[in-house]
């Protein structure tokens, strides 16, 4: 009796292993696949030098940004660069963009109203704060 016991408690576990094995090997169909719902989505590559480098400075997360470039169009020489830095001492992220011709600046701080009339005076100032 205990032979004849032991016996189909093998067979069984056999079986059972066996069927184990061929499930675990199964394939899933495309069907089976649940479908993507995530909210990611990459963002796409802004296309000029410029809406780049804009990019970098709002990546920041700073509270001003502003975009000076001179009046007349030119690029900028070293001591529009020394006005920037004398008239804006706040601003802590600088990035030179398209062709040396404009500035954009980043801060978490204002510009003092003198120093921002001093830089108007000399140069085109564009705030893309919140922009």
């Amino acid at each position: 009796m205990k032979s004849l016991f032991l016996k189909a408690a093998i067979a069984t576990f056999g079986t059972a292993l066996f069927l184990t094995s061929l499930s675990a090997c199964r394939r899933s169909s495309p069907q089976d696949q649940t479908p993507d719902t995530s909210t990611y989505r990459p963002e796409s590559t802004p296309a000029t030098q410029f809406e780049r480098d804009l990019k970098f400075i709002r990546d920041g997360h700073f509270t001003h940004v502003w975009v000076f470039s001179r009046k007349d169009g030119r690029e900028l020489t070293p001591e529009d660069s020394e006005s920037l830095r004398t008239n804006a001492p706040k601003v802590v992220d600088w990035v030179t963009t398209d062709g040396k011709k404009k500035v954009i600046g980043g801060s978490n701080f204002d510009i003092d109203p003198n120093q921002m009339v001093a830089l108007q005076k000399r140069f085109k100032v564009e705030d893309y704060s919140g922009k």
